[in-house]
């Protein structure tokens, strides 16, 4: 009897290691809707890891977060939310990684009759732009950087009755790709997305018209995988990681913009 007792404390044992291998839970900034879905594959490809993923706002999953949600790693859009989780002993300081830097662009459908090149931001002050979708400001970075470069470009007040906001800035991008939205203040990500980058043209905001969208993945301090936490942390520093960053239109914390 005690032999198949110790037997059945290891079959368990090695169940309980086999389950917390199987998946680890990452939330993640909507902007990385399109680029983190390829880096999972790659990673889950490499090391058999799998990867689950729960996108949004950043400043909703961080409040997810903070009422307990069950997540392993944390990528937001705007580094303050790491590092206020950080602050208040919710993430692994040491885990902290900047891993790429946003672009905030101004997209519009093929058929439509703005000329970007031309007219740029003031585009929107066309009469035929009805509505223009940008991310909530209260909750996610890409929209405040929207709210801050309309101010910038001093036409916020003209064109602050036609905007129409979405939870995060991909329902955002969804709005104008629809054509619920004549043009919209999207993700450089989005726009060079598979779902977008045939549908429609796009005009890059200068960076100097918004707060910089620097990017940080951590490892969350309940997490109950803190190793399996780390070490896909630690892949977003591969070759192969930024590589597909930059192809979505990802700067490197390091480069110039």
């Amino acid at each position: 009897m005690s032999a198949m007792r110790k037997a059945l404390a290891l079959l368990l044992l090695l169940a309980g290691a086999l389950a917390t291998a199987q998946e680890i839970t990452v939330a993640a900034a909507a902007d990385m809707s399109a680029a983190l879905p390829e880096l999972v594959a790659a990673y889950t490809k490499k090391t058999g890891q799998a990867v689950k993923l729960s996108f949004g706002a950043s400043g909703n999953l961080t409040n997810q977060i903070r009422n307990g949600a069950p997540f392993d790693v944390f990528f937001s859009a705007d580094e303050h939310y790491p590092q206020q989780l950080i602050s208040e002993g919710l993430a692994s300081k040491d885990t902290l990684y900047r891993y790429a830097v946003g672009r905030l662009v101004l997209w519009v459908p093929n058929e439509s009759p703005l000329d970007l090149s031309k007219q740029g931001i003031n585009a929107l002050l066309n009469p035929s732009v009805k509505t223009i979708a940008i991310a909530n400001p209260a909750t996610a970075p890409y929209g405040r950087a929207a709210e801050a470069a309309l101010r910038h470009f001093g036409i916020y007040d003209q064109i602050s009755s036609r905007l129409v906001v979405g939870e995060n800035i991909s329902q955002a991008a969804q709005f104008v790709e629809s054509g619920n939205a004549q043009a919209g203040l999207v993700a450089l990500s989005h726009a060079l997305a598979p779902a977008m980058k045939d549908k429609g043209r796009y005009w890059t905001v200068p960076p100097d018209a918004y707060p910089t969208l620097n990017q940080a993945a951590v490892a969350l301090s309940k997490s109950r995988q803190q190793d399996a936490a780390r070490k896909f942390i630690e892949f977003l520093r591969s070759p192969e990681a930024t590589s597909l960053l930059s192809r979505y239109g990802f700067s490197l914390p390091a480069e110039k913009q």
